[in-house]
């Protein structure tokens, strides 16, 4: 098992399996958010859907991993931050590049403040921009 998967499933307190390893590996080494098929072609049908988006779930629940949407559905990218169960904090800006397709978290650019009238309460924030990224552009 490599040090990330054994070090991040510890601090989270879940159990080591094959399918949560081989998941944090692949997004450990993208820098893009990747969608539940892209994990699927990455693990080269060695576990079911089902397996998969528990997996997903379970990361996204331990603080692990984070939501990102973009006009193609659902992604999923390592927290940059220290995440825990159902608390996530993620105020930076995600980026989707027209011609690559690839969607990025920008950490450093953060979400501006909304103020929202009286009575509504955020839970969360989603921000994506949409454009070209610098490898593309050249």
């Amino acid at each position: 098992m490599n040090t990330f998967a054994k070090d991040t499933l510890r601090l989270h307190e879940l159990r080591h399996t094959g399918c949560r390893e081989d998941i944090l590996d692949i997004l450990h080494n993208r820098d893009s958010a990747l969608s539940h098929g892209d994990l699927e072609n990455g693990l080269q049908d060695r576990y079911d859907r089902v397996t998969i988006y528990r997996t997903l779930k379970t990361f996204v629940d331990k603080g692990i991993i984070h939501k990102v949407l973009d006009e193609d559905g659902l992604r999923y990218a390592l927290c940059k931050e220290v995440c825990h169960d159902h608390d996530h904090h993620h105020d930076h800006v995600h980026f989707k590049c027209e011609l690559c397709g690839k969607t990025t978290c920008l950490d450093q650019v953060h979400i501006p403040s909304v103020k929202l009238p009286q009575g509504f309460a955020t839970k969360e924030v989603n921000l994506l921009i949409q454009g070209v990224c610098p490898i593309c552009s050249k």
